[in-house]
């Protein structure tokens, strides 16, 4: 039987330190193959493949769309492009962000469970917000090995946590411990994967992230895994579903963006403050023309309409003081999910 021969990393903020230490400590001989997603830039060059490839002995690249798998290799999801996993290959796609990201470690994870199941390490590294839960998930599900970073040790301790609170998680380890564990773990035999099916949860999903459906069928599909909701999509103003039952709460929308509760309740207050600088701006405008007005009717002695055009704009004054109040000062909804579990 093969051993767990795929190993999916995710990690984001203070990642390379991290990816660094693991894969500098790994035998070129490694039995495995090794993708990864770190969050990056989508407008810049990544240089990623080149660091890794000096401090490991295995090489590292960006794969292309279709490129074959090959065992004691490092893929690494380029910017701006989803990496996900078929049998023997890869796939290379500018699909909807996950969690504001794309890449997604949720794409990866998923899509990695989808095919090898039980084969299916997933480690979860430094990083702000939760990306890498429900892909952590996903692995679990299908009986493959889930590893978290030691929150203690991390940067930035946020996905780790993450993992670590919605997960039952095999290893929780310092970095110094996951390159023996991975080893140790390639010599291994998975368990048998007829034991831990594919849910109908992650097939779908998965082909949503590779845009493999039709608008018909997209519909159909996620009416069979979620729920429709009266929320719309902080990115697309489409329709929202909720995912499952399961915590951390997810939801999708009808064009595929994804996002768990914490992301899509700071989305709501991006879009929510937006709106509010936008009503002041237009609020401005209008003082702005009413002391105009005011003025032209003076110029005119319509003193009775010069005062009405002022008194209005002295009110609208008022009126945008306390809405730029409420944006400087911050409001109730400023704080997310994530950041309250952060401070308990």
């Amino acid at each position: 039987m093969p051993g767990h021969d795929i190993v999916v990393i995710g990690t984001s903020a203070g990642g390379l330190k991290a990816l660094g230490a693991i894969l500098g400590a790994l035998p070129a001989d490694l039995n495995a193959a090794i993708f990864i997603v770190q969050h990056l830039a989508a407008d810049k060059p990544s240089l990623l493949p080149q660091i890794l490839a000096d401090l490991s002995l295995l090489p590292a690249s960006h794969p292309t769309d279709g490129e074959s798998i090959q065992t004691g290799r490092i893929y690494i999801a380029p910017p701006d492009h989803h990496l996900l996993i078929n049998q023997g290959a890869m796939r290379v796609v500018r699909g909807p962000q996950e969690n504001r990201f794309r890449p997604a470690i949720d794409v990866l994870f998923r899509s990695a469970a989808r095919t090898y199941g039980p084969r299916v390490v997933g480690v979860v590294l430094t990083g702000y917000l939760d990306d890498g839960t429900v892909g952590l998930q996903a692995i679990k599900k299908r009986g493959g090995v889930a590893i978290v970073q030691d929150p203690q040790e991390t940067e930035y301790p946020s996905m780790a946590k993450s993992a670590l609170r919605y997960v039952k998680v095999d290893h929780c380890l310092r970095l110094a411990e996951i390159p023996d564990l991975l080893v140790q773990l390639s010599q291994e035999p998975a368990a048998a994967e007829e034991n831990y099916p594919v849910t109908e949860e992650i097939k779908i999903e998965s082909s949503i992230a590779e845009q493999q459906m039709n608008t018909q069928e997209f519909l159909e599909h996620v009416e069979a895994i979620g729920t429709r909701t009266t929320y719309t999509c902080p990115e697309c103003n489409g329709s929202i579903w909720q995912i499952g039952q399961d915590y951390p709460l997810r939801f999708r929308c009808h064009t595929g963006h994804s996002f768990t509760a914490n992301v899509f309740l700071a989305e709501q207050t991006q879009n929510l403050e937006n709106a509010l600088w936008s009503a002041v701006r237009t609020m401005e405008e209008k003082v702005t023309f009413s002391r105009q007005m005011a003025t032209q009717m003076e110029t005119y002695n319509l003193q009775n309409a010069a005062n009405k055009y002022k008194d209005h704009a002295n009110n609208l004054d008022a009126e945008v003081s306390l809405i730029r109040g409420i944006i400087l000062n911050g409001f109730a909804t400023k704080r997310t999910i994530a950041e309250a579990e952060e401070a308990e």
